[in-house]
């Protein structure tokens, strides 16, 4: 936790969650269907897979929420006393009958159910199912984990290596393949240097991944940020389509980040780079996800256009301000004023 932010640092705290929530209801209308054209708008008019309402925020988010909440209180996100609690927040949310739900997720979380019940500790049961699905499916290094991150990263602001024993910690309650976790804490890194230093790099966080595959992660980084080659295609980032992949997941945000230029009026680099994201394609909602977190860390809840604030809503029945309100409180860590 961090309780010395400036105000323009406080507001780009605060942008994070919200972020990450504009870009999920502006994504889910075209998950896994049709994305707006290169020079068409994303709306959020709800409906896709769950149909959902319209400004309604999806699984990314509400598990977000999950461990937002956890970390608000102040807890150390390592320890499993804080990741038994996680785990329990991911089982409420499936218990409220969400509208859609990824594969790997739904497997891990209803596996658990029986023994959780049972009184045995949630976050050991989810880890351990979770490294179950992935010696099961040698392809499980899916973009769930790095959906759902952004909290990690406002609860350890002042501590980058404890930002990556926690990025990873809450990754594995779902998602056990070593590259999923790597990507949660790149852009975890990448959230804090944003939050702080107002600049977007996501190179930051490449000295965090394990030196064996950080050659790797600089190579998928690197072409993620290769301008030249984005700007050749008709939507930035449109290579990396399908991205259910965590490493293309986090390339696609990358490239619509990174490549939507910064124009005069600088705020509304969010909403043009949101639009990207989205127009990327396949896992929508995920990506725009992913990519509005760091948006929203680099441009603050002041850059979220107003009617976007206003529209996003989702479980467990909070909206837009609600969100800003959670992210102030899990970077203080339960500090009050």
């Amino acid at each position: 936790m961090i309780d010395h932010l400036t105000e323009v640092q406080a507001d780009r705290a605060a942008g994070v969650l919200l972020g990450a929530a504009v870009g999920d209801a502006l994504g889910v209308p075209y998950e896994f269907g049709t994305p707006p054209g290169p020079t068409e708008l994303a709306e959020m008019t709800g409906g896709g897979l769950g149909d959902f309402a319209p400004g309604e925020w999806s699984d990314d988010t509400s598990m977000a929420v999950a461990i937002a909440e956890m970390a608000a209180t102040g807890a150390d996100l390592t320890s499993s006393e804080a990741l038994d609690e996680i785990a329990r927040g991911f089982l409420r949310w499936l218990d409220s009958g969400p509208p859609d739900i990824g594969i790997q997720t739904s497997v891990v979380l209803r596996g658990s159910t029986a023994e959780v019940a049972r009184g045995e500790p949630a976050g050991e049961v989810l880890h351990r199912e979770a490294q179950v699905y992935a010696v099961s499916h040698p392809r499980s290094a899916g973009n769930g984990a790095l959906m759902r991150t952004a909290p990690v990263a406002l609860a350890h602001l002042d501590d980058r290596g404890k930002l990556a024993e926690a990025a990873r910690a809450v990754a594995q309650l779902t998602h056990a393949d070593p590259l999923a976790g790597d990507s949660c804490v790149i852009w975890c890194e990448a959230i804090r240097v944003a939050v702080l230093e107002g600049s977007i790099d996501v190179r930051r966080g490449l000295d965090l991944v394990p030196e064996s595959r950080r050659d790797q992660w600089e190579t998928w980084v690197d072409d993620a940020l290769d301008l030249a080659r984005n700007r050749s295609e008709p939507v930035p980032g449109a290579r990396f389509n399908p991205n259910g992949f965590t490493v293309t997941a986090l390339q696609a945000a990358t490239a619509a980040v990174a490549t939507t230029p910064v124009r005069a009026d600088a705020q509304r680099h969010l909403e043009h780079a949101l639009h990207n994201a989205v127009r990327i394609g396949n896992d929508s909602d995920t990506v725009a996800a992913i990519a509005g977190a760091l948006l929203g860390a680099r441009w603050g809840a002041g850059g979220v256009p107003l009617p976007w604030r206003q529209a996003v809503h989702g479980w467990p029945g909070r909206n837009g301000d609600d969100l800003v309100d959670l992210a102030i409180r899990t970077v203080r860590g339960g500090a009050i004023d």
